[in-house]
């Protein structure tokens, strides 16, 4: 009878534990597909609408001409799914190192792709097709480019906050390359000014490597990386 009760005893916090690891798995699978969803939505539109060239036009540009709401439905979805990502965060992390700034920088990342879907970039470099370049940039463009700076530099400074939490979880190998995405995503963006590719393919990145920590930190670890 007392081992029983025993048992008994110890199932409630266990099938507890559980429940609240699954929650906060679905949560996270927000921030997890954030990334792929949207430059997939992203690459799609840019191959198939006419005039839209890689090297010359950003992605935000597919918010205008008449498909344009694709890629502006696209922004507000990835900001949706970042934000309850972030929340997602806040419950694995709780307390622990990194709990707090983390999922806080990470929501206003997904608050930055809210904010480009209400402020759409200006036209140019020959997209959307026979719109002329803009001489000056508008007050709706500079938001734009605002939005996408501060929810970037979010970005980094999250990969660095989470660093810790990746550390603290054993995983110093994902700690280190965290540290070290930030570089890669802002010199995609110094290198905007020669490149516009260089500017997409450092926006990319940031958000497959947030995906990749997010899947990191929603798995539980076993050992230490080695």
């Amino acid at each position: 009878m007392t081992s029983t009760l025993r048992a008994s005893h110890h199932v409630v916090p266990v099938a507890a534990a559980l429940r609240h690891r699954t929650a906060v798995r679905r949560w996270l699978a927000g921030g997890i597909a954030a990334g792929p969803v949207f430059l997939a939505v992203g690459v799609v539109q840019g191959i198939a609408r006419d005039g839209f060239d890689f090297r010359r036009n950003a992605l935000s540009q597919l918010a205008l001409g008449e498909a344009g709401w694709v890629q502006t439905a696209g922004f507000l979805l990835a900001g949706t799914l970042l934000v309850l990502g972030a929340v997602g965060l806040r419950r694995a992390l709780g307390g622990g190192p990194g709990g707090t700034w983390g999922p806080v920088l990470v929501g206003v990342f997904g608050g930055s792709f809210w904010a480009a879907a209400a402020f759409p970039a200006d036209a140019g470099a020959g997209f959307p097709a026979g719109a002329p370049d803009a001489a000056v940039m508008s007050g709706h463009g500079a938001l734009h480019m605002a939005a996408g700076m501060v929810g970037y530099l979010a970005l980094c400074a999250a990969f660095v906050v989470l660093a810790r939490s990746l550390a603290a979880k054993g995983h110093r190998r994902w700690a280190a390359a965290s540290r070290l995405a930030p570089g890669v995503v802002l010199a995609g963006f110094a290198a905007s000014a020669a490149s516009v590719l260089a500017f997409t393919v450092g926006a990319g990145l940031g958000l497959l490597w947030l995906t990749a920590v997010m899947t990191r930190l929603a798995t539980t670890p076993a050992v230490a990386d080695r």
